[in-house]
């Protein structure tokens, strides 16, 4: 068996032991995080219905990944009502745990995206413009009026050449 060589990092899986369910107490808040801003702050949606600035604190930082559509756990400041700081993020499994308890409103989705989840019965998440029908009568009415122009002003059109 080969030795470990210096320098080289061995990927060790750490057991992920199940963790108790932490409830909110007074001055946090249960939140969604909406969007991500970069050096540590996202914008965050909470269930008092108020969007804040949401710093993640130094503790998280790098070690805890938020992504958008994530359910976190947020301190209020008392001192700043638009700001607040990341306690917890709470893996999907504890977001349903939450809502069952009826800690989270109804309303809250868990790891959605709402951009693109409306899809028609073609399977296509958008929709397309006019139809090739309409766009191409409107262009064929379009060109016999340009060539009657031409001719009746004299000029000489180079695609009839």
């Amino acid at each position: 068996m080969p030795k470990k060589k210096k320098g080289k990092r061995q990927n060790v899986k750490k057991d992920v032991a199940k963790r108790q369910l932490e409830f909110k107490e007074d001055g946090q808040e249960y939140a969604q995080a909406v969007r991500m801003l970069g050096n540590g702050r996202l914008e965050a949606l909470c269930f008092d219905g108020r969007t804040r600035l949401a710093i993640i604190r130094g503790k998280m930082r790098k070690k805890v990944w938020i992504n958008k559509g994530d359910i976190i756990l947020v301190g209020i400041r008392d001192f700043e009502d638009k700001k607040c700081d990341v306690m917890q993020k709470y893996t999907p499994d504890e977001a349903r745990q939450l809502k069952a308890y009826g800690e989270l409103p109804d309303t809250a989705k868990i790891n959605q995206d709402e951009q693109f989840n409306e899809v028609d019965d073609l399977g296509f998440p958008f929709e397309f413009g006019d139809s090739d029908d309409e766009v191409s009568e409107a262009n064929v009415t379009d060109e016999n009026k340009s060539t009657d122009e031409t001719k009746s002003s004299g000029a000489i059109d180079f695609d009839d050449i």
